[in-house]
């Protein structure tokens, strides 16, 4: 394992997400790490797809100078609450009360 790579997933999760993509398998081509691409562009509800793009947007564009950036974007993802508190719930107003999205 390296400090920086696509995060390792479980073989569970993995054999399903390459039955739906294709392409999951290429991100084992290169070490997995403890910090990645995906977990400093995306956040904790970011899509298994979307994971992806970023993790292949890594593979192929690695260089000492990306790794680096990573690791730095590393520290404010974990000084920025947000990053992992996930997806906002977006509210609408009708009227004067404000409803969920889930609420329609």
């Amino acid at each position: 394992m390296s400090l920086v790579g696509p995060r390792p997933e479980r073989n569970f999760f993995a054999d399903q997400f390459q039955k739906d993509n294709k392409w999951f398998n290429y991100r084992n081509t290169v070490k997995p790490g403890i910090t990645g691409y995906a977990q400093v562009m995306g956040k904790y509800t970011t899509n298994v797809d979307k994971k992806l793009k970023f993790d292949l947007h890594y593979i192929r564009n690695y260089s000492l100078w990306l790794d680096f950036i990573i690791l730095l974007r590393t520290i404010l993802v974990v000084i920025n609450k947000a990053k992992s508190e996930g997806e906002v719930k977006k509210t609408k107003k009708v009227g004067i009360f404000a409803k969920k999205q889930e609420d329609f």
